[in-house]
């Protein structure tokens, strides 16, 4: 990571993180709304039966009324476990069964899978801090998606989750950084 870009990403995360804080209530609920009726239309035109899709945190756009329908339509979900390594594990989870994992992120109680089970999905949702007019996703800084997404030969359509003003004209990138196939906003769907 050249200096000038990682000083570029970590101001930016730094922006988004308090924009995403200082939301109010309304505004996060009507989101939500929005939110959830894409993620349900991204699915069903899919014809999805399993999809890869995390659990969001209380500052992330929320995924939770998604999570509910997919498991309400028998819609396997596969959420994602930090290890250590850098690598992300699998497990099946119902949406709403979870503990705190690595980085204080919550993860699904269940049968863990390994980094291969997401191989299996027709549709990942991954989160991001922004993605630009291109397609390319610019996370937390931590890079499991960048390497799960970028070591997968076939790999269904990846679609990130981010509030409006996250969908910009441009992200500060490096080498390593993957992009997206779509983007789902509270607004609407964009695809690449």
């Amino acid at each position: 990571m050249t200096d000038e870009v990682g000083n570029a990403k970590r101001a930016l995360r730094a922006e988004l993180r308090q924009r995403r804080r200082n939301q109010g209530d309304h505004a996060r609920d009507q989101a939500t709304v929005g939110l959830t009726r894409h993620l349900v239309d991204l699915a069903s035109g899919l014809s999805v039966r399993s999809v890869s899709a995390y659990l969001s945190t209380a500052d992330e756009p929320n995924t939770r009324p998604f999570l509910n329908w997919a498991y309400e339509n028998d819609v396997r979900v596969l959420f994602p476990i930090s290890r250590p390594d850098g690598l992300l594990d699998w497990a099946v989870g119902d949406g709403e069964t979870e503990t705190l994992g690595l980085f204080d992120l919550p993860e699904p109680v269940g049968e863990v899978l390994s980094p291969m089970a997401i191989n299996d999905v027709d549709l990942i949702i991954v989160p991001a801090a922004s993605i630009d007019h291109t397609g390319m996703r610019m996370g937390w800084g931590r890079g499991y998606f960048d390497k799960t997404l970028g070591s997968m030969e076939k790999r269904p359509p990846v679609y990130a989750v981010v509030f409006d003003s996250e969908y910009v004209e441009q992200v500060p990138r490096e080498r390593h950084d993957q992009p997206v196939d779509g983007v789902v906003t509270p607004s609407g769907i964009h695809e690449f």
